[in-house]
């Protein structure tokens, strides 16, 4: 799997970016070109959820939703739900109008944005709800099919409680499913997963603490080298962030083993050590994008929107 690099001209020249109107309604600077291996874990607990990402030019954003009373509500625990906030007025409402506003990408450098959506309530009904909802915003959702990825502004990514079989049914998709490392090998259909998601700790002994052990970096090698070769991205979370060590430091070791998306809580501390790294000099896939075999299909006439929008409710 071959890196493309990516260059943070913005971050040292100053913000050259697009404008997007941020919810205190105070100009945003959106940056041309994303960092491709930040991704905002709980965006939504920010002071301006979406922008402070946007604007930092991070390329996934991670919200959990809630089905409740037929609403999609934005929070991780039931205690934090609020009817106003919903992933409509705090997402889409806001991807849309800014996409429609600049050419229909959110990036002028047309990187397509991860919008990895955690379902925290039930799988099969939470979904049903959420495809319709997608459906309204089809015009700017990456579409998956058996023969084609038809990328656009957002892609979708379905994480949490996901219901397999009924997503596996769907001839066009409108989001592709959240993978784990059982999934390696396992023979899914063509374009069903974009993403190899896996939580650190419930694989790796490394807490964060000098260099990862000889056995710790054989098996993230053999994973890494797995996951590319099926044409995945690999994402973790739950990555060590030990006391008394700067967490740059353990960015750096999984940064320069090659996984290409890390879940993120100080999104500017991210930015901040991302450019520090540019400035220097170094290579890091940080800054690179990854060539997955699972959005280089044959090519075939593009997906008709109408065609997402009859969802068979099986």
């Amino acid at each position: 799997m071959k890196h493309l690099p990516t260059l943070l001209t913005l971050f040292f020249c100053g913000a050259t970016g697009a404008w997007a109107q941020g919810d205190p309604g105070t100009a945003v600077a959106i940056p041309n070109e994303p960092i491709l291996s930040g991704h905002s874990h709980n965006d939504y607990l920010r002071q301006t959820p979406l922008w402070d990402a946007l604007s930092l030019g991070f390329i996934s954003i991670e919200v959990d939703i809630h089905l409740v009373e037929g609403a999609l509500l934005v929070g991780h625990d039931e205690e934090d739900l609020d009817a106003t906030r919903t992933l409509q007025s705090l997402y889409l409402d806001p991807l849309r109008e800014h996409v429609r506003a600049h050419n229909g990408w959110v990036y002028a450098s047309e990187h397509s944005l991860d919008l990895l959506i955690d379902i925290k309530s039930d799988a099969r009904s939470t979904y049903e709800e959420l495809h319709g909802v997608l459906a309204q915003y089809a015009e700017m959702l990456t579409t998956y099919s058996e023969a084609r990825v038809q990328t656009r502004a957002i892609s979708v990514i379905v994480s949490g409680n996901r219901p397999r079989r009924l997503m596996m049914t769907e001839a066009v998709r409108i989001a592709s499913y959240d993978g784990r490392l059982e999934d390696l090998g396992a023979r899914v259909p063509a374009n069903f997963i974009s993403l190899i998601s896996v939580d650190w700790e419930d694989h790796f002994s490394w807490r964060g603490l000098g260099s990862l052990s000889e056995r710790d970096s054989r098996r993230l090698a053999q994973t890494i080298e797995e996951a590319h070769r099926e044409g995945y991205r690999l994402r973790f979370w739950n990555i060590p962030s030990p006391d008394g060590r700067p967490i740059e430091e353990v960015w750096s070791q999984l940064l320069d083993a090659g996984v290409d998306l890390l879940s993120v809580d100080d999104v500017k501390a991210y930015r901040d050590f991302m450019v520090k790294t540019r400035a220097s000099g170094g290579d890091s896939p940080a800054i690179d994008a990854v060539s997955g075999a699972s959005i280089s299909a044959p090519a075939v006439p593009p997906v008709l929107l109408d065609e997402i929008l009859d969802f068979r409710r099986k």
